[in-house]
């Protein structure tokens, strides 16, 4: 350690002696920490710097623009940023005059709101298939809002909304959401089950169903002890809803929710309980097919019995025999 002495001279002329201890480990450790403050204050200054330019500098302008085109200076999209962290959006709302009014606005919310409720019932009526009972009542919904809509007429304050809302982009997004559940509706042939006006189902439909259920209720009842228990007591009501199908669908008067039903309940009749359904035209169509079979035999058989074996004659050619008479009595007459 090393010490020195110094004198201290005050306003008044008197000294006065101190001693000032320096360490060597004291005085470098001094030395670090000036070094790191004036550090620190560099790149604080150079941070401030470099914000303070990238501030004054704006966003580059797209790529397909000019340096000197007058969009990129009158543009507000490509003002500078004020703060990084907030996104450039669209505008909330434009002129008046291009907004659509109150009136499709309210039919607008209408339409998403039966639109989402069509949907929920669409997925739990997947299977068993049940698109057509179920789901009439939301389709009727959703159908009658997007035909005012699409109508022509003139609603509140003389104002239509087809234009607003169908046509005006290249999208026309509301079309296309409805054009999707509708061609849902027509390919699952709702309209055979239910009426035109879409309120209920039509009397065959309703008068299938019934059938379909004394026939289930028929298996639930008999299912439990022997499986030919089913076939025996439950083969008329089978049979039953078997010929109102088959009816059904020559006259073309059927949709998705009851084939659907029909090639279940099948499906239980024949490999659940292993049950036949035996039909009286059976036997006329074996003798039938029978006979067509063995008739090509009959009729060869008959042909050969028949028929005469005529045995081969030649005959002379009457030239030839009437030169050979010319030439007998030639003979004779030399």
């Amino acid at each position: 350690m090393k010490t020195r002495k110094s004198w201290v001279v005050w306003s008044d002329g008197r000294k006065q002696s101190s001693f000032l201890v320096m360490s060597l480990h004291r005085n470098d450790l001094v030395f670090v920490l000036i070094s790191v403050s004036i550090h620190a204050f560099g790149v604080i200054n150079a941070v401030d710097v470099t914000a303070s330019v990238s501030a004054a500098k704006p966003q580059q302008a797209p790529s397909y623009l000019s340096p000197g085109s007058s969009a990129v200076v009158s543009s507000p999209v490509f003002k500078p940023a004020v703060d990084s962290a907030l996104s450039i959006g669209l505008l909330s709302s434009f002129p008046e005059d291009l907004e659509i009014s109150e009136y499709c606005t309210g039919l607008l919310r209408l339409f998403g709101q039966r639109y989402v409720t069509y949907v929920d019932c669409l997925v739990p009526a997947a299977r068993p298939v049940k698109v057509c009972q179920d789901c009439f009542t939301a389709y009727h919904s959703l159908f009658e809002v997007f035909q005012n809509i699409s109508s022509d007429q003139m609603g509140p304050g003389n104002v239509s909304c087809r234009d607003s809302i169908l046509r005006s982009d290249r999208l026309m997004l509301v079309f296309l959401l409805y054009s999707g559940l509708d061609t849902i509706w027509q390919k699952s042939n709702c309209q055979q089950c239910v009426p035109k006006d879409l309120k209920g189902r039509n009397n065959d439909t309703l008068y299938f169903l019934t059938l379909l259920n004394q026939t289930i209720a028929c298996f639930e009842k008999y299912k439990q002890g022997n499986l030919t228990e089913v076939c025996k007591n439950c083969e008329v009501a089978y049979k039953g809803l078997n010929e109102l199908y088959s009816g059904m669908e020559k006259n073309n008067t059927l949709c998705i929710d009851l084939e659907d039903a029909m090639n279940m309940t099948r499906k239980l009749w024949s490999k659940t309980f292993a049950c036949s359904n035996p039909h009286e035209e059976t036997v006329p169509v074996i003798a039938v097919s029978s006979f067509m079979l063995f008739l090509p035999i009959i009729f060869y058989l008959s042909s050969f019995l028949h028929s005469e074996q005529k045995k081969r004659k030649l005959i002379h050619p009457k030239r030839a025999k009437s030169y050979t008479s010319l030439m007998n009595i030639q003979d004779k007459q030399s």
